[in-house]
């Protein structure tokens, strides 16, 4: 791919040599239209000239004749080669046609035929432009001319003279331009040159102050990139220090139940190693598919997916793939009447809400007593919906409130079963949805949690 340095550089030098270009082709138009404006002008101030001295007998056309006479037998008319010094040639012609006087420079041929104003006529291969005066108190007319070579030659003569200080200028130009576009660019090879020699932990932002102001926007999207990339480390690193720490607690326990149940030969102490094995089992697995659902929610910075979710759909799926969960503990999952009023759908990401109401659903089923019910409501707003999933069990106190949504918390009831994740998984879902998650504990007892979403209803 070509370097922005070097498209910069063609770019400008296209453009300068363009704009010259187009100031040549004007310079040209504009001067030859005003050389043939002032050369016409002269042409005719010099014929009016001519009549009037003739008229004032400032000039005797008789000794004209004579004069005339003896230069045509010197020798036939030579037009002078190079410079502009014998440019108009002049002469004076009796109105029956004889030639009275001609300068030097004039051809011996009637410059032209018609009797007043301009015209161009060639004599000879020569092209000239004429005009003509009549002077009808001598009875003459005078004729005032001058080459059209000798115009063009002027004209072409003063654009030589911007080409060529151009074509000398122009090597030194694009040298200049060179130059200014690498200084221009300079800021980039610093920035380049300082992020090339940091290490991959290096995440600090890069100073604003004297960059371009054109450079800071990409500066400022640099170092939100930085900040995000550090909090995800920041995470992964913390997640990988729970997730080794509270795995080590079931697979010491699971060792020590296995070596209780190889040890034994009681068969009743066997058997309750056997199930506490079991039970860790459970847990553990719950714990890898809560580490699993995190990393999940953690891993998408942004919702993309807008999904058309029926929520009490999604409800009634959730709560058959837990039946056999709340089977075991003896507990029932109901779900509210006004979910059983018709679908309440929104668009939102189906994967993170998901996420969210099984975490919910699961908590509530842990601590829900043997014989009570998990309860979901779901109902309509005006700008969403909200989802509450609520329990009988025993509730938490504000302070375990405020810290319910941390990693790995576990509170004084779930400390022994629970893996503190549940609630932060469906916290982190609920933020990325734009939703909100509140606690309330019931009069009656029990908790209820809440999901508020605001996205509109379809």
């Amino acid at each position: 791919m070509i370097s922005i340095r070097f498209r910069l550089f063609a770019i400008l030098l296209a453009t300068t040599g363009a704009v010259w270009l187009f100031a040549v082709i004007w310079t040209y138009s504009n001067t030859q239209a005003e050389v043939e404006r002032v050369l016409d002008a002269r042409l005719t101030e010099a014929a009016r000239m001519v009549s009037s001295l003739i008229t004032d007998h400032h000039i005797d056309v008789a000794a004209a004749v004579d004069a005339a006479n003896a230069r045509e037998a010197s020798g036939p008319f030579q037009q002078a080669e190079g410079g502009y010094s014998r440019q108009l040639s002049c002469q004076i012609w009796s109105l029956q046609g004889t030639l009275v006087s001609r300068s030097e420079s004039a051809p011996a041929t009637s410059l032209a035929d018609h009797r007043e104003g301009f015209s161009e006529t060639e004599i000879n291969g020569e092209r000239w432009r004429v005009f003509a005066v009549i002077n009808p108190t001598l009875g003459v007319r005078v004729l005032v001319g001058d080459s059209l070579e000798i115009r063009e030659r002027l004209v072409g003569d003063v654009i030589k003279g911007l080409l060529i200080p151009a074509l000398v200028i122009l090597p030194l130009l694009a040298l200049l331009i060179w130059l200014s576009v690498g200084r221009g660019l300079a800021p980039l090879n610093r920035i380049a040159a300082s992020l090339s020699s940091r290490s991959a932990t290096e995440l600090h932002p890069l100073p604003e102050a004297p960059a371009p102001r054109e450079i800071r926007p990409m500066i400022a999207a640099l170092n939100s990139l930085f900040r995000r990339v550090e909090d995800v480390r920041a995470r992964e690193s913390d997640f990988t220090a729970y997730a080794a720490h509270e795995l080590k607690t079931p697979l010491a326990g699971l060792r020590t139940q296995a070596q209780i149940a190889i040890r034994s030969d009681d068969p009743d102490t066997r058997n309750q190693a056997l199930g506490q094995i079991l039970s860790s089992v459970d847990r553990t697995s719950r714990m890898v598919r809560q580490l699993i659902d995190m990393a999940r929610v953690d891993a998408r910075d942004e919702v993309v997916a807008r999904d058309h979710v029926d929520i009490p759909r999604l409800m009634a799926e959730l709560s058959s793939e837990l039946t056999p969960v709340a089977t075991q503990r003896d507990v029932r999952i109901t779900v509210g009447p006004d979910a059983q009023q018709g679908a309440i759908c929104i668009q939102t990401d189906r994967t993170l809400l998901r996420l969210a109401l099984r975490n919910l659903l699961e908590n509530a089923l842990q601590h829900a007593p043997a014989g009570t019910e998990a309860v979901c409501a779901i109902s309509r707003l005006d700008d969403g919906v909200t989802i509450e999933i609520a329990d009988l069990g025993p509730g938490m106190s504000p302070t375990e409130q405020t810290r319910a949504v941390d990693r790995f918390y576990r509170g004084p009831v779930s400390a022994s079963s629970g893996s503190g994740l549940g609630l932060s998984i469906v916290q982190m879902a609920v933020e990325r949805l734009g939703g909100r998650l509140d606690f309330r504990n019931r009069a009656e007892g029990g908790l209820s949690v809440v999901v508020t979403l605001k996205r509109s209803v379809a």
